[in-house]
């Protein structure tokens, strides 16, 4: 019987690739199947993985949120005299349900700059943002364009699109086949502190 040779082509092989945690971002890596369509927004996604220059940081998400129900009372608030509101409280409240519609589409990142204060989005906002909703003109958009993160307002001018700010001392960005953009999902909400 002969002795069976080993195959030198394919297979881990010591010494060879990256050493662990010398990648972009530090820490082991694990390869994925991704669909071609959605490529371009994972590469956006992970290039900008929680850094804030230039934009927007996207922050940790989670398919499985954590429930957390709170009293929310009835009625609306007084700006005047205060009255007793235990009397009041209609329901217990958990914000996963308020703001997370579908959370497996969901993720949320802070907003830098001041092109969308007329929207009510401020510095350092959360927004959140749905992937599974359709990004027609008038709604509030998250989009990478040429590898940059930016929130703006979707519109149709006519024949051409463009991306409204919503601050006059910024220009609007009218689209074009020079640009590479990718929708990456509709702002439903803004978390902003006071």
């Amino acid at each position: 019987m002969s002795e069976a040779t080993p195959n030198k082509r394919g297979g881990q092989r010591p010494g060879a690739g990256r050493k662990s945690g010398t990648g972009p971002f530090g820490e082991p890596t694990q390869p994925i199947r991704v669909p071609l369509s959605l490529l371009p927004s994972v590469k956006a996604l992970l290039s900008r993985s929680g850094k804030q220059p230039g934009g927007l940081a996207i922050l940790p998400f989670t398919v499985h949120p954590t429930k957390l129900s709170l009293p929310m009372f009835s009625g609306k608030v007084a700006a005047g005299f205060p009255s007793p509101a235990d009397d009041y409280v209609e329901k217990s409240l958990d914000l996963n349900e308020l703001l997370v519609q579908k959370p497996a589409a969901t993720f949320f990142v802070r907003a830098e700059g001041e092109s969308m204060l007329g929207a009510g989005i401020h510095p350092n906002d959360i927004l959140v943002v749905d992937r599974s909703i359709e990004p027609v003109p008038g709604k509030i958009v998250i989009c990478a364009l040429n590898g940059e993160l930016t929130v703006k307002r979707l519109e149709r001018d006519g024949d051409h699109w463009k991306l409204k700010a919503e601050n006059p001392a910024y220009a609007d960005i009218v689209i074009h086949a020079e640009l590479e953009m990718v929708i990456l999902g509709v702002v439903t909400n803004v978390i902003h502190a006071v």
